[in-house]
């Protein structure tokens, strides 16, 4: 069980690996793996398009 950072529900995730991108089941945020001991996620950034203007 891991806590996810966005709005902090516990949830269950199997077997993964560093930088596997992960969604959390409850409020659906994209969240990234960034250490393996201790289990630790963060929330992707936004990432905008860049329409080269």
């Amino acid at each position: 069980m891991v806590e996810c950072p966005v709005c902090g529900s516990e949830i269950e995730i199997g077997e993964v690996e560093l930088h596997q991108i992960v969604e959390c089941p409850v409020c659906g945020a994209e969240l990234e793996v960034v250490s393996l001991e201790p289990l630790t996620l963060e929330e992707l950034p936004e990432v905008e398009e860049d329409w080269g203007e």
